[in-house]
């Protein structure tokens, strides 16, 4: 990164447009500048889980996911660039496959719940799908590349697997939802 922020304030935004990585200026409420608050904000949240105990094999794994974020929201603010690859995505399946091989297949839905840990993941999944979306309205109207939205795709299914997982590693099990529980 050849240019450092030395000052964080700059003004060029108080009109109400935002500079993209390639130099272009854009409305501050453009889908492309949405797509990357969503983005951020998924990054701030796995930032919030990985403030709690965590395994270890869970707390490198998501560190790995925020370096991957950030290329991620850099490939959507320069129109064009190419930066989460296959590989990147293939490796959340490996991950999600051997996060999700011990636990108990599914009979019911769950709730996002149990351990503030697991809560956490369920909230930064939510927040990932949303970002997810962000970028799907993006490429109606804008060349995207697949490999974001596959990333984030993987990663929600990631995220819903870590609440389990985390819940079992904070001695709770899922917590199941109960169908017309109060009617």
């Amino acid at each position: 990164m050849g240019h450092r922020l030395s000052k964080i304030y700059t003004r060029t935004g108080d009109a109400g447009t935002t500079g993209l990585g390639d130099g272009k200026r854009v409305s501050k409420n453009s889908l492309r500048i949405h797509s990357l608050g969503e983005v951020d904000e998924v990054n701030a949240i796995i930032g919030v889980l990985l403030c709690e105990e965590l395994p270890e094999d869970v707390r490198a794994l998501l560190t790995n996911v925020q370096h991957d974020l950030f290329d991620l929201g850099g490939e959507v603010c320069i129109p064009g660039m190419s930066m989460i690859t296959g590989k990147q995505v293939d490796h959340l399946e490996t991950e999600l496959d051997r996060l999700n091989e011990p636990l108990e297949p599914l009979k019911d839905f769950i709730l996002p719940g149990g351990t503030r840990a697991a809560a956490l993941a369920h909230h930064a999944r939510t927040v990932c799908r949303r970002a997810e979306r962000a970028l799907v309205a993006l490429a109606l109207e804008e060349a995207v590349n697949d490999g974001p939205r596959q990333y984030l795709n993987r990663l929600s299914d990631l995220l819903f697997v870590l609440g389990r997982v985390l819940n079992r590693a904070g001695g709770r099990g899922d917590v199941l939802w109960q169908k017309r529980k109060n009617a």
